[in-house]
């Protein structure tokens, strides 16, 4: 199984979007509150140079945004 990472603040609509695929899928991930966690906020903008959420990693591919083609891409789902 692929590592799947997710940051997210509760407020965002396509973040709750992209848990919501991964849990009907059964993609098992791990989601960082960047509202609040300032350490995973500051890694999240060193991973992908925005400050925008999702900012969704597969393994050591990220991607920002809820892209559904890509991210099925990269899970092979």
């Amino acid at each position: 199984m692929k590592k799947v990472t997710i940051y997210s603040t509760p407020t965002c609509h396509f973040c709750h979007i992209a848990k919501d695929f991964f849990k009907e899928k059964g993609v098992a991930f791990t989601d960082y509150n960047v509202g609040i966690d300032l350490e995973k906020r500051r890694e999240m903008v060193e991973i992908s140079g925005q400050m925008g959420v999702p900012v969704i990693v597969i393994e050591d591919q990220f991607i920002v945004g809820f892209n559904k083609p890509k991210i099925s891409q990269l899970l092979g789902i």
